[in-house]
């Protein structure tokens, strides 16, 4: 009961931060909205609250901004944060490693390879109003997942380390075919290269129409699973002991945690760190205990993104940073503060 209620306090506190970011991010941009008429208008558009609020005196160009522009990208780069850190927490708690990322299995690889072919050879086609760069993104990263997971299944066991090294081995190959394809296609460098930094610009509605069912139908399903994986963190032989069929609950998290990555990747590019860097704050703030470590570093993970991409539009308006680039500015002082502070725990 006491884990429910802290559990709820953290949630309610990062939802409270999480709102307020969604305003001043749907403010912030080329034409600047005030506060309080950003407030009015993303309350209009809430059902329940649109007969509340008056919409007289609004400006029309506004509402269409922050509506048909600024909303669609601020919830898909919500979702694709809340995918990355949810799937890094189950990756830090099944590897036992808080340095273990989404794509520490070739995810980012395989999507990059896809996004490549689908960049260069067929960019113009256009699937059920989803381009094909997204459709080949996400199919690399399932493929290279698929992979990992058969050549790391001996006899219905899912071997951790044969995982992580096949994973390894996999995102090898794919960066090199990805760099000889590259090779014949130079005059198509620039947009390869611009997807591969990770970015949010081609955000839409149906595009979060998509993405996000799927992303919450996954998590919802992967948490089930957190007391498990709290115990799994013990340990295989401890895990058996206490009952835990680890062979299954293995198996059940690589798949729902790879899906949800390469759900993000396919419509975001490369975005590293977040997936590794907020669990781990998040851990040094709630603790290791999944149950609450796993809902609270997601929702911490829109929050990351978000404010990353805000600052990707902003800091150098009207051009804009690719957010893989603010991200990393911003994640890798952290990982390496992270490595040093290993290195004294170790010796």
């Amino acid at each position: 009961m006491r884990t429910g209620k802290r559990t709820i306090k953290y949630i309610i506190i990062l939802i409270l931060i999480l709102m307020l970011m969604i305003i001043i991010a749907a403010s912030i941009g080329a034409a600047k909205v005030s506060l309080k008429e950003t407030s009015i208008i993303i309350a209009g558009l809430i059902p329940g609250l649109n007969t509340l609020v008056g919409s007289e005196g609004l400006n029309l160009q506004n509402i269409a901004i922050i509506s048909t522009i600024r909303l669609p990208r601020i919830f898909l780069s919500i979702f694709v944060g809340i995918a990355l850190a949810s799937s890094g927490v189950i990756f830090q708690g099944l590897f036992r490693n808080p340095m273990a990322d989404p794509f520490v299995i070739g995810v980012s690889a395989g999507a990059a390879f896809g996004a490549t072919i689908g960049l260069l050879f067929t960019s113009t086609i256009t699937f059920i109003n989803i381009s094909t760069t997204t459709i080949f993104a996400l199919l690399g990263a399932l493929a290279t997942t698929f992979l990992v997971y058969s050549i790391s299944n001996i006899r219905g066991k899912i071997v951790v380390v044969t995982l992580l090294l096949s994973g390894i081995a996999l995102s090898a190959m794919l960066s090199s075919m990805t760099s000889f394809i590259l090779m014949f296609q130079s005059h198509d460098l620039a947009k390869v290269i611009f997807w591969l930094m990770g970015g949010l610009t081609s955000s839409s509605w149906y595009k979060f129409s998509i993405v996000a069912p799927t992303v919450i139908l996954l998590i919802v399903i992967s948490g089930f699973y957190m007391r498990d994986l709290n115990i799994i963190s013990l340990g295989d032989e401890r895990a058996s002991q206490l009952g835990v069929q680890t062979d299954r609950v293995k198996r059940i998290l690589l798949i729902t945690a790879s899906l949800i990555a390469a759900m993000a990747v396919s419509v975001s590019g490369i975005i590293g760190f977040v997936g590794l860097i907020t669990p781990h704050i998040m851990r040094l703030i709630v603790g290791p205990d999944h149950k609450i470590l796993y809902p609270t570093s997601a929702i911490a993970g829109g929050i990351a993104l978000l404010a990353s991409d805000t600052l990707a539009r902003v800091v150098l308006a009207p051009r804009e940073i690719p957010v893989g680039i603010i991200t990393s500015i911003v994640g890798v002082p952290f990982f390496l503060y992270l490595l040093i502070r290993t290195k004294k725990q170790v010796f």
